[in-house]
């Protein structure tokens, strides 16, 4: 499409959005009230519910226009196809060939114009990742000591950590066949936390830092190897590391054996990465058969979302609806709200996947971007959300878009509390839809024996205006596969965001910077150090610090 096409999209989808009423959604049931049929849709073991959302039939339209001009569909291909579609660092992006099988023919182009075959390298890398995970299981693989291992510890940062941390946190239960211990923080106060429930005997760690030199995840990993070493020795300790990362030199300077590295390429971005060798952590906890469950279940959305046409696509439908919400509507926070506690750490998992992805302000041209890009995510399970920050969502002076995220079955015997639980994010989802009127509070607080002059006092702070969006996603039940689906929806609403935008959302240079200003002040906070050129604030912390750590006396 031509720039004119794409301006013309973006023109006719912001002068709906600008028209009076754009933001009901009350009135839209109202005129449809067969507005449920027309705005859900299935794709996998997923339903999507748009139809709480302000978008009609013409926005609709439009929306779908806009993705047309912005040849969404086409760079999708283009992805599959292993072209260099992150175009700062000129790489391709093929996290879909991390979940499919080797028949499947991924190969990712190279920037001397060169092709590597993606799928035989994955082939061989889950082969490698399974025999290990298998020996460990069956206890062919022990510990220094001899005895079998009934913890793994991850030791990583960001998309090292997130993504397996919370697909292990979903996925494990007690007849898991190890455990699995996340450390992530450089704060080394969550070290002393973990450190008291592992046995060094009994303990795999996996060090997973693509470069093996993320400043934190190496601080983290030099404690757990001298926390070996006492109780192992310098040999014994070799015997419980597992290195997750391309620096095979690095690696092995640090202790790891050479058949205890697993690799993964530069097609593979960190928060798209738990498919990857990345994942063992999740294998070793849950099982080499969930893990493929969890493969699988992303393969199948992989197949809709490439497949699928566009006014049937969740991938696409979910990204077009934040569109509408950011760029149309100027709503640029959102809300996570999974109604299911084993899915606590989604947001966070969310958080990066999305923030990190399209918190851009430049175009895939380098030129400044003319829209609105990533909102602000946060998040929490239901029903904890709903006596935390639920209250801003109902009353707060801007609405902020929500998805609900519900299971239909659970996973243990307690129907009751079930009920309760979808009972409750049903209705918070209808409650943001309807609000409460002056006339249902007047009501209500007479009935309650209220005089009129309590009721007027009190009917501004009881009266909320509804028409709050939501969108509701309904998955039959959480395990392996569908856990894999819900996470590839979402890691594909993120593509499609990019395309819409014009941003690269593969790259992540913002988060450079202070990456490298903390080399610099690393050295300055040693007892010999001293304080080097600064903003005045930054000196001003740094002497005080030093002060306080009895350095500067």
């Amino acid at each position: 499409m031509t720039p004119t096409a794409r301006e013309a999209a973006w023109t006719r989808l912001m002068s709906l959005a600008r028209r009076p009423g754009a933001a009901a959604i009350r009135s839209l049931f109202s005129r449809q009230p067969d507005r449920f049929e027309k705005f859900h849709w299935q794709g996998g073991d997923i339903l999507l519910d748009l139809s709480k959302t302000s978008i009609d039939d013409d926005a609709m339209r439009a929306l779908l226009g806009l993705a047309e001009a912005m040849q969404v569909m086409p760079a999708r291909d283009a992805m599959a196809a292993g072209e260099l579609v992150n175009n700062t660092e000129n790489r391709a992006v093929l996290h879909m060939a991390l979940r499919a099988p080797r028949s499947a023919g991924f190969h990712a182009r190279t920037p001397d114009g060169g092709c590597e075959d993606a799928s035989d390298e994955v082939a061989d890398t889950l082969a490698a990742m399974e025999r290990f995970t298998r020996a460990v299981h069956a206890g062919e693989i022990r510990s220094a000591t001899g005895e079998p291992f009934t913890d793994v510890i991850n030791i990583g940062i960001g998309g090292s950590d997130l993504g397996p941390f919370m697909a292990s946190r979903a996925l494990w239960h007690e007849a898991s066949p190890m455990r699995p211990l996340y450390l992530a923080n450089a704060d080394a106060h969550n070290w002393e936390l973990i450190r008291p429930r592992l046995d060094p005997a009994r303990t795999l760690v996996l060090i997973a830092s693509k470069t093996f030199t993320t400043a934190e995840t190496m601080a983290n990993a030099r404690l757990v190897r001298g926390w070996l070493e006492q109780t192992l020795g310098t040999e014994g300790m070799r015997q419980h590391l597992v290195a997750l990362s391309t620096n095979h030199k690095a690696t092995a300077e640090f202790g790891v054996p050479a058949d205890r590295v697993f690799g993964f390429r530069d097609w593979v971005g960190g928060r798209f990465s738990l498919w990857s060798a990345i994942g063992l952590s999740i294998a070793l906890g849950c099982g080499w058969d969930d893990f493929m469950r969890l493969l699988e279940g992303a393969r199948a959305m992989d197949e809709h979302f490439l497949s699928a046409p566009a006014e049937r696509n969740l991938p696409l439908l979910l990204a077009l609806t934040t569109v509408w919400h950011v760029n149309g509507l100027g709503l640029d926070n959102h809300a996570i709200l999974p109604y299911d506690h084993r899915l606590s750490r989604f947001p966070a998992h969310l958080q990066q996947l999305e923030m990190e992805s399209l918190g851009k302000r430049t175009t895939r041209g380098g030129a400044p971007v003319q829209h609105l890009t990533g909102p602000v995510l946060f998040g929490e399970p239901g029903t904890n959300a709903q006596h935390s920050f639920m209250q801003l969502l109902h009353q707060g002076t801007t609405p902020v878009p929500a998805d609900f995220v519900l299971i239909a079955n659970p996973s243990h015997p307690y129907a009751a509390n079930h009920r309760l639980l979808l009972a409750n994010g049903l209705a918070q989802a209808e409650a943001l839809l309807r609000g409460r009127g002056e006339e249902d509070v007047r009501a209500e607080m007479l009935a309650a024996g209220k005089t009129p002059e309590e009721i007027e006092r009190l009917l501004p702070h009881r009266v909320f205006p509804g028409d709050r969006p939501s969108t509701t996603l309904v998955l039959p039940r959480l395990d392996a596969h569908t856990l894999g689906q819900l996470v590839a929806l979402y890691e594909h609403k993120v593509f499609c965001l990019g395309a819409l935008w014009d941003i690269d959302a593969f790259d992540q240079w913002g988060v450079e910077l202070g990456k490298q200003l903390s080399t610099s002040i690393l050295p300055e906070l040693l007892p010999e150090g001293r304080v080097g050129p600064h903003d005045p604030s930054t000196t001003g912390l740094i002497q005080q610090l030093r002060a306080w750590q009895g350095l500067d006396l």
